[in-house]
């Protein structure tokens, strides 16, 4: 893909092949490049092949693959398990400082937002409030907040972070219902990743206050293309419909597809103006959990976060460094960086990287951050997005960095059958562990 200038039109034709192809099950993985149609995936490797191994000179870099893994130690230099280390507020210091100095989120002078309730009301016994605030960039941020109808008293409260799965139009409908009159493109969204729940109102139904805002590029805070200058990609010059019918789900599926084209550049950019896509999606989680936890009907000491895929990966980092978050419960993102290195890293999001940051921490190590505070890990044996010797791999560091610290009982990693998904079983499995650490 060329970085600037119009595409052909063979490279158009191409682009818009692909992302055909991608979009198909988008609703799967955290990124549309990731997926395996049938037998063959979309950059023309075999199942079989997709699942690459770390033996010999085989790798999605070619024969760089072991050269590349050998530029990192193991453990890394600010690892808790490399022996230097044996006082675990003297290492999280220092680790927690080269991790917040790499991931670079934007600072912002005022942290205290004004909430604007848009609406307010009661459905399938829980009290529903539309809230809006406004980002010193970009369009206002939108969020959903769910809580028992008749509850009384400071709850716990947990943020709800949605996933990427492809569908940046969309961000906190992924994960929550507000009516019976339910999106067809999120029906079938909850059916795939969540057995057709919507799992921030299944939890705050257990007695929890839920907080679901859009994130940086997702739904009330997407790029509209029609803000865009300097770049066109054919078939998608019709995506000013996506501003003038966004409902439509032909008009979705455009801005879906130009979105995925997107996201290189907006790494690009991020990285010019001295910050990273992790950096300002947890900016935006953090104003979010400051929102939260700034509310009378919530207990600020019984705070937690859970997502699956991208609302995983943004647990990874939100609970890895900011430690309001009591008890964080990542679904479908864990793995090392060797596997994003060597088999997997384009079947993820531009949202997962930190330049340098594997020089000091394995991928785990960032949530690994939070230690003794309780954490659970929960992923898939089937997950077409990770390699399972990877995920065990990243599980073991987990579990490691814990005993160390004299906290094995406030960590738990799970594993389930299946794909890419949080499902009803693995739910009811997250909402105990919320129940054990925040009641």
């Amino acid at each position: 893909m060329k970085s600037s200038g119009a595409p052909s039109k063979k490279t158009s034709k191409s682009r818009r092949e692909f992302l055909t192809s991608a979009m198909a099950l988008s609703s799967i993985p955290l990124f549309p490049y990731s997926l395996n149609m049938g037998n063959e995936s979309i950059l023309g490797l075999s199942t079989e092949e997709s699942i690459l191994k770390t033996d010999g000179n085989k790798s999605i870099i070619g024969a760089y693959g072991n050269w590349a893994t050998s530029l990192v130690s193991d453990p890394p230099e600010l690892s808790f398990r490399h022996t230097k280390w044996t006082n675990l507020d003297q290492w999280r210091q220092k680790a927690l400082e080269k991790t917040r100095e790499l991931v670079s989120a934007p600072s912002m002078e005022k942290r205290v937002l004004d909430v604007t309730v848009k609406a307010s009301y009661d459905y399938d016994g829980l009290w529903i409030e539309e809230l809006q605030w406004q980002l010193p960039y970009g369009n206002p941020t939108e969020a959903i907040l769910l809580k028992p109808k008749d509850a009384i008293g400071p709850l716990p409260a947990v943020l709800g972070l949605h996933d990427h799965g492809g569908q940046k139009y969309f961000g906190k409908r992924k994960i929550t219902r507000t009516s019976d009159e339910v999106h067809p493109v999120m029906v079938s969204h909850q059916k795939d990743s969540y057995s057709g729940l919507a799992w921030a109102n299944e939890l705050a139904k257990q007695g929890y206050v839920v907080l679901v805002h859009d994130t940086f590029t997702f739904g009330s805070r997407r790029v509209r293309y029609t803000d865009v200058d300097g770049i066109t990609w054919g078939h998608c010059m019709i995506g000013d419909k996506t501003d003038q019918n966004p409902e439509d789900s032909g008009n979705i599926k455009t801005y879906n597809e130009w979105a995925a084209e997107h996201e290189h550049i907006m790494s690009k950019s991020l990285f010019c103006g001295g910050t990273t896509w992790p950096g300002v999606t947890l900016l935006e989680d953090q104003i979010a959990l400051d929102i939260l936890c700034n509310r009378p009907d919530v207990n600020e000491e019984k705070v937690g976060c859970c997502g699956l895929s991208g609302g995983g990966l943004r647990t990874d980092y939100l609970g890895g460094l900011d430690h309001r978050i009591q008890c964080a419960i990542s679904v479908g993102f864990m793995s090392t960086w060797n596997d994003f290195l060597v088999n997997k890293s384009f079947t993820h999001t531009w949202m997962t990287y930190v330049p340098i940051l594997p020089k000091f921490l394995d991928f785990p190590e960032i949530l690994g951050l939070r230690v003794p505070l309780p954490t659970m890990v929960m992923s898939n044996n089937e997950d077409q997005l990770y390699t399972l010797p990877e995920m065990k791999k990243a599980d073991a560091i987990l579990q490691e960095v814990y005993k160390k610290a004299g906290a094995s009982d406030r960590y738990s990693g799970k594993f389930y059958p299946g794909g890419h998904k949080f499902d009803s079983a693995m739910q009811d499995d997250a909402f105990k562990w919320f129940d054990k650490w925040l009641r």
